[in-house]
This record gives structure tokens, sequence and C-alpha cells, in this order.
């Protein structure tokens, strides 16, 4: 019997295609992408709780905890934990999973630990879209535990619809751990580990630093709790306060939603952009001769980004640009302009002759089509229509800096037949590319005139 599609599998809730799904957004697999379009839709219900926070402040066993009591509760609990990459494999250490055995056979439970892969904020690269996995297939609350590198981990904003901060007394400066947008993140302060000495000191210095800010009457003010994780205590409270502000932000969720949207989108515009740019732009070690010329002082960072840009913007070194005409080699311009004329009412515009060649421009209505007619037995349209009749001769692709194109073009190895731009119809400049390096056929680029 033929398997379900992964997708279909995914919303089923199966495991073992939650866990594959997982794996292919981790591993940036062209088969996520289609995979994440296919569930997106059925996304949007869960409720993603943010646990960040400095190492050692027990966030993991709070965690643990939460789940424990959303399952009591009955609500079906997705947990992503991220952890340091590891330097031999590349993967997550699972320390997480080791301190959640209580779950491992509770179906209303999926833990996942994600690798860092270097991505910096206290997230993988891919922890939004594994929530999504997580939410399409029917989880409920899905658990989000930073990598605890310590002030730095504010993604977690970016993610979560509430974000939880925990802190442990007995580190030293308390205001320390407060620093770097702790403040700013934080939707509730936790501090874990309460019956150790030093954290009634801790928590008045939160409602201290709290005290300072001025908010409007009304909004949610960060409450400061205490747990003791390892046994508990304080957890219930904490899972009351989480409903609590979810109760009193569903107004103001959509807006944090659309934010989360919106970074997404442009991280993932970026880094497109920057694969892009390496695959279709810069020529093979290019990227890394830049970064030498850098490092050697010959360029600034600002000129190099100018430069590189230069190339990209409005598309000036590459070939995906408008089309500018389609060039058909014909032996009779004028016999071929009027039956276009006659039969279908396009418009022509008067001959012109350019080298060896007289050129018709047909508007044909969003394109236009050149007639190459060759003045000349030795012109090379005539040698064309020789071999191959009236028939398609080129296409002619429109760019913005046809020096710079035709310069990138042959750093990329491309081979040209105009190693120079020369002069074309209408005062344009014009270079064709050879077709043994455009898979047979001729290609033009044309910088209109200025």
């Amino acid at each position: 019997m033929a398997q379900a599609p992964l997708a279909d599998r995914v919303l089923a809730r199966d495991p073992r295609a939650i866990a594959r799904a997982i794996s292919l957004i981790e591993d940036e697999s062209p088969d996520a992408a289609r995979l994440v379009g296919q569930i997106y839709p059925k996304s949007g219900r869960a409720y993603l709780v943010g646990v960040t926070g400095p190492p050692g402040a027990g966030k993991s066993t709070l965690v643990d905890r939460l789940t424990a009591e959303l399952r009591k509760a009955g609500r079906l609990v997705g947990v992503l934990c991220v952890d340091p990459t590891s330097p031999y494999t590349g993967g997550a250490i699972l320390g997480d999973r080791v301190r959640m055995q209580a779950h491992a056979e509770d179906d209303g439970v999926f833990i996942r630990s994600m690798a860092t892969r270097g991505h910096l904020g206290g997230l993988a690269r891919t922890t939004a879209d594994a929530a999504t996995v997580l939410d399409a297939a029917g989880y409920e609350v899905i658990l989000i535990e930073t990598v605890g590198v310590g002030q730095d981990e504010v993604d977690i904003v970016r993610t979560a619809d509430i974000s939880i901060v925990t802190l442990v007394p007995g580190t030293g400066d308390e205001v320390q751990a407060l620093k770097a947008g702790i403040m700013e993140i934080a939707d509730i302060f936790v501090i874990n580990k309460a019956d150790r000495e030093g954290a009634d000191r801790m928590a008045a210095s939160v409602e201290t630093m709290l005290s300072l800010e001025q908010k409007p009457e009304g909004e949610w003010r960060p409450p400061v709790m205490r747990t003791v994780a390892t046994t508990g205590a304080g957890v219930p409270e904490l899972v009351a306060a989480v409903e609590s502000f979810r109760a009193r932000s569903d107004k103001t969720q959509g807006l944090r939603r659309r934010a989360r949207a919106e970074w997404g989108l442009r991280e993932l515009l970026g880094r497109h952009f920057m694969q892009d740019l390496e695959r279709s732009v810069l020529a093979p070690g290019e990227f890394d001769s830049i970064l030498e010329r850098i490092a050697d002082r010959a360029i600034d960072p600002y000129a190099a980004a100018a430069e590189v840009m230069s190339r990209t913007v409005g598309g000036a070194a590459r070939v995906a640009h408008p089309l500018d005409h389609v060039g058909i080699g014909v032996k009779d311009a004028q016999a071929f302009a009027t039956m276009f004329s006659d039969l279908l009412g396009l418009t022509t515009d008067s001959p012109e002759v350019v080298g060896l060649h007289r050129l018709r421009f047909v508007d044909a209505g969003g394109v236009t089509l050149e007639l190459v007619e060759g003045t000349s037995p030795e012109s090379p349209v005539a040698k064309f229509l020789e071999k191959r009749g009236d028939a398609l001769h080129h296409l002619c692709f429109r760019v913005t800096d046809i020096d710079l194109a035709v310069k990138t073009l042959r750093e990329r190895g491309i081979r040209l037949i105009d190693e120079q731009p020369r002069q074309g119809a209408h005062g344009s400049r014009i270079a064709f590319l050879h077709p043994s390096s455009c898979g047979g056929l001729l290609i033009e680029l044309k910088q209109l005139a200025k």
C-alpha cells in the first residue's frame, strides 16, 4: 500500500513524519519549502511560549515541568529545545531530551532538540519553520527553549507569542542579567531555584527596574514570579500567568504575529539574496577575493558592498532583464514588415541600416520583433539564412550597464562574440554572447541610448 504524502502524515500528527519534516527543514532541503507551503494554511492555531535566560538558570527543567502541567490540562504540547552545535557532528547535544524522559511515552508530547549551527540570537535559523510543523500537526502549545548563550537571546521575541525570561539567584550582580534587551523582551520574569539564598534580592532588583518603566495605564506589566522547577513549586501559578497574558493580549496578538511574519520574510529574503548573489552574480572565488581585498585594506567594506550591489540592483550584470526584442533572420525585411502590418495590423518603424544589416522593428503588443536582413552575402545573417532560411535568429535582453555586464560575463568564463560593446540600432550599444556558452542560442545584450 502506497504511503501517504509527508504533508498529510504531518497533519495527521504522525511523529515519524513530524521528525522527518523538521529534519528536512533543518537541512534546508529544497523539499522543505514545498512542505511548509503545503502545511502553512493549517497552522496559526498554536500558542508559542518562549523560555530564555542565561545558562544554568534551569530552563530545561522548567520546560519539563511546564509540559507536565499543560498535559494535566489536556493540552497537546510540542517542545523545541535549541542546543549548542556539536563541533564534531554539527548536531545538537540532545541534553534536553535526557532531562525530559518522563514524557517519552506520552503521544501528546513531541520533543525535538535543534542545533544552532552557528546562528546567533539563542535560536536555530529554522526554529520558526519547525514550530510551524508542530502547529500544523495540531499541538496546542509549543514551548521553545533557547540555547542559553547569555545576554543576546532576543530572537525569541520574534518567534514566540510570549517570552518568559528565566533568572537564577547567586550569579553575582543581579543587574547584569537584565542588560542588553532582556527587560524589553520579557512578558514574564521567573526567578527559578527560588529556594536559594539571594532570590529575594534578585526579585527586588527586577521589580525596581520595572518600576522605572513608564507604561500606559492598563498595559501588561511583566510579573516577577518564583519557581523551584526541580519540585514543581510555582509552576501552576506560572501557567496561570501565561493564560492571563494570552487572554489580555488577544487584541494585540495580531500585531505581534504580523511583526513576526515581517522579520521572518526579511530574514528569508536576505538569505536567498546572498545565495543568489554567490551563485548568479559573483564569479567562483570572487567573494573570497573581495574579503582578501578588505583585509588588505585595498578597499573598505562600504565600497566593496557598493561595488557588488551595483551589479545586482537594476540587474546591471545579469541577463535576467526585460526582454528587449526577438530577432528574426529574414531575406526580405520589407516583405515581412508589410505582412505583419497587413495581416495583423502591427505597427512597424522605418528601416535602419547598421553595419551589414537592414533592420525593421515590429511592435507585437508587448513584445518587439526585430527583422534582420543582410545587405551583403558576407553578413552574418546572410550566412545564417543560407543554412536555415527565415528563422529565429537571437533573443535580446536589456541591461542598464553593458560595459559592466560584458566585464562580469567575461570574468565568469562566458564566451563573447563582441569582446567590447558596439553601436546598435536607435543609438543603443550592444554585445552578442557566443552560442557555445548559451546552449546554442544567440543572445544579445542591449543598453538603451541615454
